[in-house]
């Protein structure tokens, strides 16, 4: 039996190549929460746990991450036997409520060792990929119209994006709309328009600003309203054209039963990390499917690691009608990869290679880790 012997977290602080503006905040620096596992047959596994604005978008923070893993779910796991990721799954979830994004880091890093020692993807442990490359979209996020028009012309000119996606929600609800149809039609057909209002709007503001983004030829709005307004959801979609997507309403397959329930959404957008890993992913997905709503790879703009994992579970997905938007190493100043994952032809490239197919650079982990590393090991005779 192969066993876990070792785990060790290490966060990162990465900044951005510009700021990212969100409704509830403005991101200059991502940090990101690495899991290393090691096993007593010598291989190893890495994954990712990564969250948006620290604790303004979410119950956890890249410490809490941290804290978790030490605290709580890796004492509990050394000793166990590593190819068995669907036990220390049930018995993480047994043992720690809620935390996905703790979760995920362990468990991605738990499927990249068995990809590593089976000599295959992770893609492979899920049934297999039937994509090599995905449609990705870039978040459009510095607040400014000119700057954002002037980026996006840029993103396809070079070929590498022709899906953008706005972040609102921080201003008026007219001036968004105006914002992003000044957008919209200096891309003109060339390019999808998408929103992101992060839950800023009332259901009042939403009425008025789907109406308003609709006729200004935007074709998705994410998450309008709170995410506990499963009711104001199921309104606007039944109400506008427009397809309305579901993202903080979205936490794991629980959530993913009600939301296609109450016709809440017409498309979920699906994060590994806000689902609490690639298997609870994987079933947000199968219910989505059998709702049949559209799907999106949604992204906690992991860096390449947490980019890797993702797509190597979407690449099994038949079906992404509204593509990815797994973009999140371009929006740091460096990659943490040694070999950066392929952006090109307007899609990104699933990495090729056992278990999530990267490694990472040392030189650049070194560099931007925020203390020395933690670790967890296995007691002599364990």
């Amino acid at each position: 039996m192969t066993k876990i012997d070792q785990i060790e977290t290490t966060i990162l602080d990465i900044p951005t190549i510009r700021g990212h503006v969100l409704s509830m905040a403005t991101m200059r620096t991502q940090t990101a929460v690495l899991v290393t596992i090691r096993f007593s047959d010598g291989s190893q596994g890495i994954g990712e746990g990564t969250t948006i604005g620290g604790l303004s978008y979410g119950a956890e923070s890249p410490e809490s991450i941290q804290s978790a893993i030490e605290t709580y779910i890796a004492p509990n796991l050394i000793g166990r036997d590593g190819d068995n990721v669907n036990g220390a799954i049930q018995l993480i979830d047994k043992l720690v409520k809620g935390n996905r994004i703790a979760k995920t880091a362990v468990e991605t890093a738990l499927w990249d060792g068995l990809g590593k020692r089976l000599g295959v993807p992770v893609s492979q442990l899920f049934g297999g990929a039937v994509h090599d490359r995905l449609p990705v979209a870039w978040t459009l996020a510095s607040g400014h119209s000119e700057t954002d028009i002037a980026e996006a012309l840029e993103m396809i000119e070079t070929g590498r994006h022709n899906i953008f996606k706005l972040k609102i929600g921080k201003r008026d609800v007219r001036a968004d709309v105006a914002h992003v149809a000044r957008i919209k039609t200096a891309v003109g057909d060339r390019a999808s328009v998408r929103v992101d209002v992060n839950t800023a709007w009332s259901l009042q503001d939403a009425r008025w600003g789907l109406r308003g983004l609709q006729e200004a030829g935007c074709e998705l709005v994410e998450q309008p309203v709170a995410a506990r307004c499963r009711a104001g959801m199921a309104e606007l979609a039944r109400g506008y054209e427009i397809a309305v997507m579901a993202d903080e309403a979205l936490n794991g397959p629980e959530d993913a039963v009600e939301v296609a329930c109450d016709r809440a959404a017409d498309v979920f957008a699906v994060k590994v990390a806000q689902s609490g890993g690639l298997k609870r992913a994987a079933e947000v997905v199968a219910i989505g499917q059998a709702a049949g709503l559209g799907l999106y790879a949604g992204t906690m703009l992991e860096t390449g690691l947490g980019t890797a994992a993702a797509l190597h579970l979407f690449a099994t997905v038949e079906t992404l009608q509204w593509g990815t938007e797994l973009f999140g190493p371009l929006l740091l100043t460096e990659d943490i990869l040694a070999t950066p994952i392929g952006y090109r032809d307007f899609c990104v490239e699933i990495p090729r290679g056992p278990g999530n197919g990267i490694a990472l650079d040392p030189d650049k982990i070194d560099f931007f880790r925020r203390d020395r590393g933690r670790t967890v090991t296995a007691v002599a005779g364990a």
